[in-house]
This record gives C-alpha cells, sequence and structure tokens, in this order.
C-alpha cells in the first residue's frame, strides 16, 4: 500500500517495547480482571512499569510459501500484571510493516506511448521510510486500564513466515489465526518451540490500525471469526480492487503513479529469506493485470465487501476526507454494505489525509476510543452507543454529530450538464430532467494535472469541460457518494473518462498537518517509550477552489468492470460510474462545478496526448446526495 512517510521512529518504538522477554509465562487461567470502573469506564490502576512481555507464534492453517509446513504469525504481547491470573481482553494491531520497508521500484509503464516511462519510487528512495503514522499510544493508554496489547506481523513480514500476498486470503487467514489462538482454537508456541496458550485472555478481542493495519481488520471481520467483537479500521482498505483501479482502469493511489499488489508485496517481504517468496511475487505480477484493469477473481479475494453479511464485530470506521492514499470510497462502501446488514457501527470522518485521528484531534479521540473499547470488550455501559452514529469534521475544527450517515435529509439530486450562460459560464448544471440538446467536445492533454484543469472555470480551455451552478443561496452539504451520467463519443488513444467535483469559491481550507511545540503524556512509560507524543495542529490556507471528489471509468468497461468491450471512435455512447464518497459543506455563494477531462495525471495511466471527447448536453448529468 502506498503509505505515508514520517512513522518510522515511531513503529520502531512500538517494536522496541514488545521485546521478547524469553521465558515469561501466560498466566494461569482466572476470573475475568474486572478494573474499577468510574463514569468514563476503566480506570489506569495496573502497573505499566510491570507488564508481562512476551512473544509467541501462532500457527495459521495455509502454507502460502509452499515450504511444506503451515505458515507462522510471530506474536507479541504487553499485558498487565494482574492479581490473581484475572484475565484480560486484548487491542490487536497487526502490520506488515514493523520490520520496515524495501525500496522496490514502481510500474514503468504508466506512459502508455512507449517512449521511456516514469518510476513513482526512484531507484535509491529509502522505503523503510514511506510508513504509515501510528503513534504508538495504544499500549500506554490502555495497559495501565487492563487491556493487553497484541501486535503480529503479516504473514512474509518481519518474523512471520509465509508470504506477503497484498490483501490475499492468506494473510487473513494468517491475522485470523491470532484471534483463534487468544480464543484457544489455533496452536502457539514460544521461542523453544514449546506450545503457549492464551490463559491469560477473555478471548474478547478488538483490531485496530491506520492504512495496511486498518485493512487486516477488515479483512478478519469478513471472516466472520468468534471472538472478535469489534474493529476500527482508519484508512483502511475494503476493496484492493478500488484502491488500485477503478471501474475498469488502472489507476494509481495519490503520489504513487505505478504502484500495484506485486510493488506493495516486495517493499513488505521482510522475512529473513525473502527469496523463497519468488514464486508467489512472479504469480501476483501476472494475475493483477495491468492492461485490462479488468475486475477478475483476483481481485474478488481482496474484496471484503462481498463478505459484509459476516461481519459479527462492530464497527468504529475512520477515515481522513483529505485522503488521497485509500480514497474515501473505500470508507463509503464498506460503510453502507454494514448498513444493509445491521451492523453496529460509528463514524469518524476527519478533515485531514492518511492519518490517525490522534493526530487531529487527540483528547476527543481518546475518549471515544476508551468507552468503545469498554463496551465491547468489558461489557461496561459507557453510553457509547446512544450518542450520535455519526462525527464529520466539515471544515478545520468544525465538527458535526449526526444520529446516521449519510446525514438526515440527503436525497439524491439529479443536475444536467447544460450549455453556456448568460451570466458567462461555458456549462451549467441545472436541475435535471431538462430538454437535450448540443455537444460540446475537449481534447485530452496528460501532461495537465487535474488542478491545472479546473482553473478559471468561467473560461473555455481546451483540455476540460466545465459545468457550473449558478452561485449557492444557502449552505449546501454532500454526504454519500457521486455518481455521474455522460453521453459522449471518444476517438483516440486514451480510453478514460474522469469526472472532477469542485468547489467554486474562496475560503479557508485543509492544507496539511505541522507539529507544534510540546506534547502530550497519554499515560506512563518506561525510558524506550516515555508515553508522550509531539502534538499537531491543522495548516490551512484560504484557496479560490477545491477539488472534492472525483472519480474515473475506463470506456471499455461501460456495462461492467469486469468486461472490456472496445468503443468505436466517434460514436456516442452513455456511461455512468461513481465518484469518491465525500461529506463536504457548499458554502453560500460558491458555485458546484463538475469538470470533465480524460487522462487525470496523477491518478490514470497516460496515454499519447489528443484523444477527443464529446458530450451531449441535457442526457449528461451527475447525482449528488445534497442535504439542504
Amino acid at each position: 500500500m502506498a503509505v505515508s512517510r514520517g512513522g518510522v521512529r515511531l513503529l520502531a518504538v512500538a517494536c522496541a517495547f514488545v521485546t521478547v522477554l524469553s521465558g515469561s509465562a501466560a498466566a494461569a487461567a482466572g476470573p475475568v480482571a474486572t478494573p474499577a470502573a468510574g463514569t468514563a469506564g476503566t480506570e489506569p490502576e495496573f502497573d505499566y512499569t510491570q507488564a508481562v512481555r512476551e512473544q509467541v507464534w501462532v500457527q495459521a492453517p495455509v502454507d502460502s510459501d509452499a515450504d511444506g509446513r503451515p505458515d507462522r504469525v510471530a506474536v507479541r504481547i504487553i499485558r498487565p500484571r494482574t492479581p490473581d491470573g484475572r484475565k484480560v481482553p486484548v487491542i490487536f494491531q497487526p502490520s506488515p510493516y514493523y520490520a520496515g520497508l524495501k525500496d522496490v521500484p514502481n510500474h514503468d509503464d504508466i506512459d502508455r506511448d512507449g517512449a521511456g516511462a516514469r518510476r513513482g519510487a526512484s531507484p535509491g528512495t529509502d522505503r523503510a521510510a514511506e510508513t504509515i503514522v501510528f503513534s504508538g499510544y495504544l499500549d500506554n493508554y490502555f495497559v495501565p486500564r487492563g487491556y493487553a496489547v497484541v501486535f503480529a506481523d503479516s504473514l512474509g513480514s518481519g518474523g512471520s513466515t509465509g508470504c506477503p500476498t497484498s490483501g490475499g486470503r492468506n494473510e487473513t487467514l494468517g491475522m485470523k489465526a491470532v484471534v483463534d489462538w487468544l480464543n484457544g482454537r489455533a496452536p502457539g508456541v514460544d521461542a523453544a518451540g514449546a506450545p503457549v496458550r492464551a490463559t491469560w485472555s477473555t478471548g474478547r478481542t478488538g483490531m485496530i490500525g491506520v492504512s495496511y493495519n486498518g485493512t487486516l481488520p477488515n479483512a478478519v471481520a469478513a471472516t466472520g471469526v468468534r471472538g472478535l467483537e469489534t474493529i476500527v479500521p482508519i484508512a483502511g482498505i475494503s476493496s484492493w480492487y478500488d484502491y488500485y483501479r477503478a471501474n475498469g482502469g488502472v489507476v494509481a493511489p495519490g503520489g504513487f503513479q505505478g504502484e500495484d499488489t506485486d510493488v506493495l508485496a516486495k517493499a513488505v517481504l521482510t522475512r529473513a529469506d525473502p527469496e523463497v517468496c519468488a514464486g508467489v511475487m512472479a504469480d501476483l505480477e501476472r494475475a493483477q493485470d495491468r492492461e485490462t484493469g479488468d475486475y477478475s477473481a483476483y481481485w474478488a479475494e481482496r474484496d471484503y465487501v462481498r463478505d459484509a453479511g459476516r461481519v459479527r464485530a462492530s464497527v468504529l470506521l475512520v477515515h481522513g476526507l483529505h485522503d488521497d492514499n485509500v480514497r474515501t470510497q473505500q470508507a463509503g462502501q464498506w460503510w453502507d454494505a454494514l448498513a444493509r446488514r445491521g451492523v453496529p457501527r460509528k463514524i469518524w470522518l476527519h478533515q485531514a489525509g492518511h492519518t490517525d485521528p490522534f493526530n487531529v484531534r487527540r483528547d476527543v479521540w481518546l475518549d471515544t476510543l476508551h468507552r468503545w473499547f469498554d463496551y465491547w470488550l468489558y461489557r461496561i455501559d459507557t453510553g457509547i452507543m446512544r450518542e450520535p452514529m455519526a462525527d464529520v469534521e466539515v471544515a478545520p475544527n468544525q465538527w458535526r454529530t449526526a444520529s446516521t450517515w449519510p446525514v438526515p435529509g440527503t436525497r439524491p439530486t439529479a443536475m444536467a450538464l447544460g450549455g453556456p450562460a448568460p451570466d458567462g459560464r461555458p456549462g451549467t448544471l441545472t436541475p435535471w430532467p431538462v430538454r437535450p440538446g448540443g455537444r460540446q467536445s475537449f481534447v485530452d492533454d496528460p501532461s495537465r494535472t487535474a488542478e491545472d484543469l479546473v482553473a478559471g472555470e468561467l473560461s473555455a480551455d481546451p483540455g476540460r469541460l466545465a459545468y457550473l451552478s449558478a452561485p449557492l443561496e444557502r449552505e449546501t452539504r454532500l454526504s454519500g457518494t457521486p455518481e455521474i451520467t455522460v453521453r459522449a463519443d471518444l476517438a483516440g488513444r486514451s480510453p478514460y473518462l474522469t469526472a472532477l467535483l469542485v468547489d467554486y469559491g474562496t475560503a479557508d481550507r485543509y492544507a496539511g498537518l505541522r507539529t507544534i511545540p510540546g506534547q502530550d503524556c497519554v499515560g506512563p512509560g518506561i525510558p524506550e517509550d516515555p508515553g508522550c507524543f509531539n502534538r499537531r495542529e491543522y495548516v490551512t490556507a484560504a484557496t479560490p477552489l477545491e477539488i472534492v471528489s472525483r472519480g474515473w471509468l475506463d470506456v471499455r468497461n461501460r456495462f461492467s468492470p469486469a468486461r472490456t468491450t472496445p468503443i468505436e471512435a466517434g460514436r456516442a455512447y452513455t456511461f455512468r460510474w461513481n465518484l469518491q464518497t465525500e461529506d463536504h459543506v457548499f458554502a453560500p455563494g460558491h458555485r458546484i462545478g463538475v469538470v470533465l477531462i480524460s487522462t487525470e495525471r496523477d491518478h490514470t495511466l497516460r496515454y499519447p496526448a489528443g484523444t477527443e471527447v464529446g458530450v451531449r448536453l441535457g442526457v449528461s448529468k451527475v447525482v449528488l446526495p445534497l442535504a439542504g
């Protein structure tokens, strides 16, 4: 997974504090620990400095490296030293990143004209520095409150055997085996090979993590494993197809052009003898299919939305509304699938990008997470499930709650793509239906970025078509997943249509996160892990517009993401595709804009310039989930 920079030191600390204390025995079986419960739930009554630290290897029911032996998962544990052997529940973070990342060049095929290519990760890049931001607060905060914290290396990484497969079934079964071991259903051994049982565990497990670490909880929950009581997926993937593909097109995560499942698997292949996985890596590269981009059995294996009906765990889903790495559709489609099946759930949507909410709303996040785990793992009624279902940050530091999500009152609102208006708009958005009529065209220029192409909305641009609403009379909130239908003809090499939903109007908007003076100590620590963390705050900037959402289609997949059907140049077809899920407030006086382009330089493959796209007006429309 394309992962953000800056977390390597924190992950190194996280690994350091769970260093094996060989020979430490699991606590004897006994009653469930019942820490003092105040109005907020469990209290920090256990001595962190006396915590038990141990390592085990759990046997998985798969042999993904084909060595004739079941794969083994390296598991590190820190847990309170409880009196009388009382049992404790578990907070479990799986990860392929604990041993860092290898420097692996991305595919050089993003320019499809054969004139040379660019590598998304140039030779010499320190891929070990491109890791998720995970601040390591779980042990400091929760162990004193009576929780065990468990970290496990995903298959093929760190101390685990097996091979990484970028979300394949073996990875899911490897992490599921840890939940099974915590519930007495899977074998584990210590460093000497002696059997080890988790007799100190109640079996109640909650999985949590950011990015790939948040994807694995989704995958394990979709197996329906018993004992997994809750998951907290933060910026997690729900379908790997929608991470590296979109509606039949090969699409890259933001900033990582040319990355694919094989590149990521090679990057996390940090086991001691990676050469044993050479065949698996070759299979990934072949099966992922960077030519057609079609959905296939390969991608179905990595599609957890298909198995949402098996989910038994509750879900606290968290995602950044400016996450261009694991895009917001991953949260939206997972949330919708869980909602259809009545899974107990809450959602947090914040303004930042690919990060932990610990970095954007620390105190409230810790309180929420604490009460969530107390409710689901200790069965303490903290009131968390009687609170509003959704917490959404609609602008930096401006939070709103709602009883459901998408927010109440949201309705699908159809707006037609129309011709020029007397006020100077080159194209209009007006209530649909309207009388069909006219054709507008543009010519694809893959050298230009989306940010360049959406500028100058009130002037014509040969590289795009722009359709704008009149200035809004009142605040209008988009909450959910937009969809666009375009009647168009194409002539040229590029098979892509890209739709950009734009908020035109000056406002102070999210521009990043920065570290500020001071630290917060969230719990006790030891010299190697003091439990204190740098503070962060938003960076904002006044900008004239914002790309709110975007979506891509390979027009050869107009019937299905799984089927490529060529088009006839110059012939008009009807195309329909989705944009990324979003929650965004358009301010009074702003305009809603839809900009159509072909190549999106930073996401799609780049075919030779010159494809002409002709759009039929009136019959083309966008459907926006709007409230207000």
